[in-house]
């Protein structure tokens, strides 16, 4: 097999067959191109795993990358080595880099507001449902109109992180605009239909399943990007949702016009939410629910950031 386009084909193949997201797919490409014009390499023969620890020292050592970019290169070579090369990557020599322990920053209730009213219209929405409702953004982006339940106040959140589905609280002061930019999405799909469009994206499974019903306007996005584009497997004319570094330039203008010295990221507002809601006392249960999380380990974290200057520990500087 050449180490090429060839080689790369196969580990798509490998890939879809696992029904991984299109931004595995992407991630996992690149890291494996990338491997193979770092050593040249003509055909897979050459391959040994003994370059994977060579091209992660160069990756720590060369280029200065974060451990957890280092991880994900390593996790894209390990499934091509594993899965097309059927080559044993078990007993690799390498010393793989500890991610340090952060405790996340978060806005508290007005802080997170001030950014959001600096947002303006469907960006805007996408910060209140950040912030209202703890979702990821690829979350947010990636809600279809049949995912919003006004009667009982839910959003339906369809293979989050992990290929999880759970169901989200709908802010109250939400479903006003969430109604007006449904609104522009079924005149948008009217227009697409009239074109002869109006195919919703769909990952290839479901669209195995559910074909041209695609059509449907339950089927389409709530932030509908603004040109149709080639489906990325199935090739089909279709209307994919905004990208999300539409909405992370809106969110760094926002910030700009606060005095907020914090680093906020799309994913503070995930932060906030659920640190704000132990804050007032909601059960860790309750909020390890609402995020998705498999371990309540990994919702303690923010047991640390809502505890701060809770414990009665007064500071020293304080002493009368």
């Amino acid at each position: 097999m050449m180490a090429g386009t060839g080689y790369l084909e196969a580990i798509r193949q490998q890939i879809r067959v696992r029904h991984y997201s299109y931004q595995t797919e992407k991630s996992y490409l690149y890291w494996n191109r990338y491997f193979i014009r770092h050593f040249r390499f003509s055909t897979a023969k050459q391959i040994s795993p003994s370059h994977i620890e060579q091209f992660l020292s160069f990756l720590a050592n060369n280029k200065h990358v974060s451990s957890s970019t280092q991880q994900q290169a390593l996790c894209a070579l390990v499934f091509a080595f594993k899965h097309v090369l059927a080559i044993d990557t078990d007993n690799l020599q390498f010393p793989y880099a500890k991610p340090p322990s952060r405790i996340p920053q978060v806005l508290n209730d007005v802080e997170a507001k001030q950014v959001i009213d600096n947002l303006h219209g469907k960006y805007q929405l996408i910060g209140c449902l950040l912030y209202g409702a703890g979702l990821r953004l690829t979350e947010a982006l990636s809600i279809r109109l049949k995912d919003i339940d006004f009667e009982n106040r839910t959003l339906f959140v369809f293979r989050g992180k992990g290929k999880k589905d759970r169901v989200c609280i709908l802010p109250k002061m939400t479903i006003d605009p969430i109604q007006q930019q449904m609104h522009l999405v079924r005149e948008t799909h009217a227009h697409d239909l009239s074109q002869g469009l109006g195919m919703a994206s769909l990952p290839p499974s479901l669209l195995k399943k559910f074909g041209t019903s695609a059509k449907q306007l339950h089927w389409q996005y709530l932030f509908p990007s603004i040109h149709c584009v080639s489906h990325p497997v199935n090739d089909y004319r279709c209307r994919h949702h905004i990208d999300p570094t539409t909405f992370r330039k809106a969110l760094k203008k926002a910030v700009q016009k606060t005095t907020i010295t914090k680093r906020i990221t799309a994913h503070t507002f995930r932060h906030s939410f659920a640190t704000n809601l132990l804050r007032r006392g909601h059960d860790i249960r309750t909020v390890q629910e609402l995020l998705g999380h498999n371990d309540v380990k990994t919702t303690q974290i923010y047991t640390h950031v809502a505890g701060l200057h809770q414990t009665g520990v007064q500071s020293p500087m304080d002493y009368s």
